[in-house]
């Protein structure tokens, strides 16, 4: 009986791996670019930073409105963060439905077909949609912002109907229009990435496709609609012309169907050309606390994906 030899063990090789060329010339680029990156978001935030200082240091008395950067900035603040809202909570579920439609349910050439007619609204501007807002869609709400404060105009929020329509809720519309495409564009892909074995295995258990979209599809998706839903929110807090053109300014009031509010980005386009002084600078430093609201959002969104990824379904 002839002993079987015991293969040589293999003795770690300390030779540094060759670095290709094209490696060499892909980091080089990939951390440049990275770089180029925190410096111009780091000198974005120093000049406004450096602009904004006469408007948050001068007397109350001085800056609009004579109470103060804080109480001129509070409501701009407000209304920019309400219609954002408003806007992501209307856009998100029909965005996400449609996403699953084309999908999932859809037949293929018509899922196509409504995936590029979705695609197409991004591609129209913002002041298009501005002026569609103003002109078609604001008179046809008169009559439902009506009925509201006849029926809830015990709630703040529905007291006081503008008889123009150029309302908050109206531009909160017309921004839920113009993120729709974002949303359901990244869901979309999202949801066409599910494993094909989690999709067979539910059907196989049993499970209709409802409850197989409720139990694969959506957990897989989850942090990618997350994604979309806050790149959505990030083009409402900065939408400018088409909030412009559909609100009124006026003094700020918690009503969504009354005139009287505005936002920020909404703020610094109708009075930039002009603004010159103290009063420039009160247009930049709202600038930078819609900048802080947004990375504000952007990181919070982050930390939600972060969190999201450790169950995506596909462990």
């Amino acid at each position: 009986m002839t002993a079987t030899p015991t293969p040589a063990r293999r003795q770690p090789s300390s030779a540094k791996p060759v670095r290709r060329p094209g490696d060499l010339f892909f980091s080089s680029a990939s951390i440049g670019s990275a770089t180029i990156i925190l410096l111009t978001l780091a000198g974005v935030a120093v000049f406004l930073l450096i602009e904004a200082l006469p408007a948050l240091t001068a007397p109350a008395d001085e800056v609009s409105g004579g109470a103060g950067f804080a109480g001129y900035v509070w409501p701009l603040v407000v209304g920019t963060v309400v219609a954002s809202l408003v806007a992501m909570v209307l856009a998100t579920p029909v965005a996400v439905g449609i996403a699953l439609f084309v999908s999932h349910y859809a037949p293929r050439r018509l899922g196509q077909s409504i995936g590029f007619v979705i695609d197409l609204l991004a591609a129209v501007p913002s002041v298009v949609f501005g002026m569609w807002g103003m002109s078609v869609f604001a008179p046809r709400l008169v009559p439902l912002y009506e009925w509201l404060e006849q029926n809830l105009g015990f709630i703040p929020l529905f007291a006081d109907a503008s008889t123009s329509g150029r309302t908050l809720m109206t531009a909160s519309i017309v921004l839920a229009v113009m993120i729709l495409p974002i949303i359901t564009a990244v869901s979309r892909e999202v949801f066409l990435q599910t494993p094909s074995l989690h999709e067979e295995a539910a059907l196989a258990l049993g499970a209709t496709k409802w409850e197989m979209i409720r139990t694969a599809v959506l957990p897989f998706g989850m942090p990618g609609v997350i994604g979309g839903t806050m790149l959505g929110l990030g083009r409402a807090l900065g939408e400018t012309m088409a909030v412009a053109i559909i609100l009124s300014p006026g003094i700020f009031t918690w009503n969504l169907i009354g005139s009287g509010n505005n936002t920020i980005p909404a703020e610094i386009a109708l009075n930039f050309p002009e603004a010159a002084g103290l009063r420039l600078s009160e247009l930049i430093a709202a600038g930078l606390v819609l900048f802080v609201i947004t990375l504000a959002v952007n990181l919070f969104a982050r930390w939600i994906v972060d969190r999201r990824a450790e169950f995506s379904g596909a462990n």
